[in-house]
């Protein structure tokens, strides 16, 4: 199990940054820690959605734990439930 941590803006500045960390690590299972984040953005989240997708598709865990306040606010903000941001895995 990798644990990678997000940075505190998850914005257009800041994703390819944080597209490139996630990709960084395919083929494990993933926790994104979070904790830290301060701002997610549209952007931030697109990557997120897709990293679920690919991670799903790949039979892999990716967990987001913790969460702040920030960036469950945003989910809620975005009507996205954060079913659609982790994947169970098959193992």
């Amino acid at each position: 199990m990798t644990t990678l941590a997000l940075g505190p803006r998850l914005d257009l500045l800041h994703a390819g940054h944080a597209c490139a960390e996630i990709r960084g690590c395919e083929g494990r299972d993933l926790v994104l820690d979070a904790g830290h984040v301060t701002h997610l953005g549209a952007l931030g989240l697109q990557i997120l959605v897709a990293a679920a997708r690919s991670w799903r598709a790949a039979g892999l865990s990716l967990t987001i734990a913790p969460r702040s306040a920030a960036f469950d606010d945003a989910l809620v903000l975005f009507g996205l439930p954060l079913a659609a941001l982790q994947s169970e895995g098959v193992a």
